[in-house]
């Protein structure tokens, strides 16, 4: 049994082995198969049975609390269960849960319809004809959907018959219904359940669940922190619909009633799809439920891409490898066609008419594609970029920012915007992370510095050349901004100020209730409610001295735009990437520059395969996105837990917690840890809400210092031994990411890869000198006290305004005045180097320099070498420093380029 929820002075929450209701679920119906199992075999042998009867009836009793909000097994195969332990049939109870446990493990009893599998449909019965269950289902997507009401067990049993009836064999989707009583109950449902596809608000239904099992908590404290007034009748239906808009937006949600038309007509908002009328008939109610799931099921440009595969085409023009000709009739190229499969070739193609379309200027498929995965994630509008986010963010740079326009961004940030604001003209105001100096990593950018920066610009009058902010929202370790509440202060600042959100690593957490709150799309329809509302207006009139500054809501715009490698984080391609637009003014004042854009980085020639799964991933994810992240969520957690109290591990690795990655001051939430052996499981819902910096939990962040191995030698170590992939270290750190696609069991084959690591270094230390422990203890030292992290510098005087005190600078001219070789010189990464530098001797980059890790550029061209800089560089032990040339050093300009 889980037991209860305690809280500790810490203000962590303590639980049971799991750490949410759905792994609850599984692992109780497991225990459930073993103890039945169990029961039966004691009760043929004649044995007491006591000790597995009581384990079965707290097995029961925990699924009595959790089984209503799920259609299968459904109440009467639960009912069945309970029979047949009361009445001791321990045989016919462990066939029946072994049955049921085999369907449910994997998910097997979607494929087969769940309970749907033993009803006819509706043209069966009219024909006088049942098929076999399985040939009616089979290849069908199953899902559930949910009815609110105060009805009673009769209606319910009526209700799903009447829906039942209409089922024909022509649907091209299966589901079945699941009723609770009350608004507590359906936010559990829609929470505890990702299979809910579409929600049913009927009549009158209580407020408050009679449910109070403590697994269940959290989904209460969720609905909790919306502030749902407790009203009643047609109100309480609208206000539930908003809250459930809020946890799960991709939701279709329908209002049954029987109110007046004049007072239902024009007055719901648009959180409904379609409100009926108590008496209508079931057949309409059933037909939007299938349309509402056809259209996010929709996938305009795949459908259109197999369309075309599947035609006869003769191909005179480009690409002799469409359709695979050019390797079927080959002597020599034939296993590259076998490899990859007929398919890929036969969708392979130059042409952009034929039912197909065109990136550059999309008109058809790909335009609706694009307009679904608009709505998926939030945005008004969204272009797929098929050449990475590092693209995709030039493309928006180049789009936004005119020569001589200020930007503010974070130093850490991708090469990628470096880059892109040398070929936009950009003048960057480089904003420094804190840093985490023991793990050789920055955190993310202070609020405080980005207003300090912003009013600095402001004080010298240069705040009309100010044009974009622009942060990495989560981080590579998972550090995630709070972005409404950024923008909201900037704004205050400067009502016009364009925002992008590099989120090439948090393309998923639009579909987790607590991740999206810390999404650009998110924060960006939230601030634009906000000031448009007249609460806000009449807050802003009456202000007080000494308040948050407030923006004023007749300057203010909300202009947003985020940038997601798709491919990273959910299923696309490689390179399939994502541009998502929040922005007021778009069409009046960035639609031309973007599509001009588009044409500059977009090729003619765009593949249609990472396209077509730009638009597959999407579909998914408006279907099961909530499901994926929150398995991948329990994964991460499951991770933790296992690393935490293995004691091989324990010795060798640790996991970083939040108070590891952010400081107290930053954590007014108190959040330390997401597991703690002694104190269980830590609650990240009040930090994700409150925290001005939070860590994106499907990150796990191990210390491996102890090991005396470095994290690079650990990466490659993991791969050429273990064949696990790893991507991000820092000198004394290794990243783990789980994904939609992580399983169980690749959680647990790392967890015996890490303990096997432990084993080998704990043997290899057994046998060790004296001499060599020392050696080791050592090097475990210097890899957990690493180089001081060093911040931005500055740019040099010949690259900035004068003696202006602001920090921006020119960085397109230095980096191109270093294309004439006789502007620019080497000198060697040396002690003597640092030496000059401290007494005095300046230095001035003429390149980037970019060592891996931590993967962004120390150094940017036109910026002054200081102390700090230089001893970082050479206390590094990394092999790969981009712009570093071994034999030369560093390249520096000369003297006379810098007097120009």
């Amino acid at each position: 049994m889980t037991q209860p929820h305690t809280t500790d002075a810490h203000g962590q929450r303590q639980r049971g082995r799991q750490y949410s209701a759905f792994q609850l679920r599984m692992d109780t119906w497991n225990e459930l198969q073993v103890r039945t199992a169990w029961l039966r075999e004691l009760t043929k042998a004649g044995q007491d049975t006591a000790q597995p009867h009581a384990q079965v009836g707290q097995s029961l009793d925990v699924l009595a609390h959790l089984e209503p909000y799920w259609a299968f097994p459904g109440p009467a195969r639960m009912d069945e269960l309970a029979r047949l332990y009361q009445t001791g049939s321990a045989g016919e109870l462990a066939d029946l849960v072994a049955g049921l446990g085999r369907l449910l493990v994997g998910d097997a009893y979607r494929e087969r319809g769940g309970a749907v599998f033993d009803e006819p449909t509706r043209d069966a019965r009219r024909n006088g004809t049942v098929a076999d269950p399985r040939d009616r289902v089979r290849g069908r997507p199953y899902f559930e959907v949910l009815f609110v009401d105060g009805a009673d067990a009769y209606d319910h049993d009526s209700l799903r018959q009447g829906l039942a009836a209409c089922r024909r064999d022509a649907d091209e989707f299966v589901y079945d219904i699941v009723s609770v009583p009350s608004v507590q109950d359906a936010a559990i449902a829609v929470l505890f359940n990702p299979t809910i596809q579409a929600v049913f608000l009927r009549y009158n239904f209580a407020f408050h669940t009679t449910n109070h099992h403590p697994a269940l908590r959290r989904y209460l404290d969720a609905l909790a922190a919306e502030n749902m007034p407790n009203s009643y009748g047609l109100d309480r239906s609208v206000h539930l619909a908003r809250v459930l808009r809020r946890l799960r937006p991709e939701l279709d949600l329908y209002l049954v009633t029987d109110t007046p038309l004049d007072t239902v007509a024009g007055n719901m908002g648009s959180a409904f799809r379609r409100t009926f009328y108590r008496l209508e008939q079931y057949m309409e109610q059933h037909l939007s439920i299938l349309r509402g799931v056809r259209e996010r099921h929709e996938t305009p440009f795949f459908d259109a891409l197999r369309k075309f595969a599947a035609k006869p085409t003769g191909v005179f023009h480009a690409l002799p490898i469409a359709r695979g000709k050019s390797m079927t009739t080959s002597h020599w190229a034939k296993d590259f066609h076998d490899f990859y499969g007929p398919n890929l070739f036969m969708a392979e193609t130059s042409a952009t008419s034929g039912g197909l379309d065109s990136l550059l200027q999309p008109r058809g498929p790909i335009r609706k594609a694009q307009e679904a995965a608009a709505r998926a994630f939030g945005a008004r509008q969204t272009f797929f970029v098929t050449n990475g986010t590092s693209t995709a963010n030039k493309i928006v740079h180049q789009a936004l920012v005119r020569p001589g326009d200020i930007v503010l961004i974070d130093r850490d940030c991708h090469k990628s915007h470096h880059y892109a604001m040398v070929l936009a003209g950009a003048h960057p105001v480089y904003l420094d992370s804190y840093p985490l100096q023991r793990y050789s990593m920055y955190g993310a950018v202070p609020l405080e510095e980005i207003e300090r920066q912003l009013l600095a610009l402001k004080a010298q009058g240069k705040l009309d050349r100010v044009r974009m902010l622009v942060l990495t929202n989560c981080t590579f370790d998972g550090i995630t901004y709070d972005p409404a509440r950024v923008m909201r202060r900037v704004l205050a600042i400067k009502p016009d100020m364009i925002f992008l959100w590099d989120e090439a690593w948090f393309a998923y957490a639009r579909f987790s209730p607590t991740l999206r709150r810390r999404t650009a799309m998110d924060a960006a329809s939230t601030l634009r409610a906000l000031y448009r509302g007249s609460e806000y207006r009449i807050a802003y009139a009456n202000q007080q001295p000494g308040g948050e500054p407030m923006a004023d809501p007749t300057e203010v715009r909300v202009r947003v735009y985020a940038t997601q490698s798709t491919h990273k984080t959910l299923t696309s391609l490689r390179q399939g990437s994502m541009i998502h637009v929040y922005d007021e003014d778009f069409e009046q004042k960035a639609s031309g520059p973007m599509h001009e854009a588009i044409m500059t980085h977009t090729s003619t020639s765009p593949n249609y395969q990472i396209i077509a799964s730009l638009d597959a991933g999407r579909r998914q994810v408006e279907l099961e996105g909530y499901e994926l992240i929150e398995k991948t969520i329990d994964l991460t957690m499951t991770l933790r837990k296992r690393v935490n109290e293995h004691p091989d591990i324990a010795r060798f690795f640790r996991v970083l917690r939040p108070a590891d990655m952010i400081p107290a001051p930053f954590r007014p939430s108190g959040l330390e840890f997401y597991y703690n052996p002694q104190r269980g499981w830590g609650t990240m819902d009040a930090a994700w809400r409150q925290d001005e910096f939070t860590l994106d939990p499907t990150r796990v962040t191990l210390e491996v210092g102890a090991t005396g191995l470095d994290g690079d030698t650990l990466r490659h170590l993991l791969m050429d031994r273990y064949d696990i992939q790893i991507n991000k270290t820092s000198r004394n750190t290794a990243l783990f990411m789980p994904n939609i696609g992580s399983t169980r069991g690749d959680v647990a084959y790392l967890v015996e890869t890490l303990a096997d690591i432990c084993r080998r270094v704990e043997d290899a230390l057994s046998t060790e000198s004296p001499q060599g422990l020392n050696l080791h203890t050592a090097r475990v030292d210097s890899l957990l006290e690493g180089p001081p992290l060093p911040n931005f510098s500055r740019f040099h005087e010949a690259f900035r305004d004068g003696n202006s005190p602001t920090a921006e600078g020119d960085l397109r001219r230095a980096f191109f005045l270093a294309y004439d070789n006789d502007n620019t010189a080497w000198v060697r990464l040396d002690r003597e180097l640092l030496a000059r530098i401290r007494g005095g001797q300046e230095y001035v980059s003429a390149a980037f320099v970019t060592p891996y890790p931590p993967g962004f550029p120390i150094l940017v061209p036109g910026q002054v070498f200081s102390a700090g800089i230089i001893a970082y560089l050479l206390a590094l032990d990394v092999k790969e420093i981009h712009g570093y040339h071994p034999t030369y050093g560093l390249r520096v300009f000369e003297e006379h380029a810098l007097r120009r």
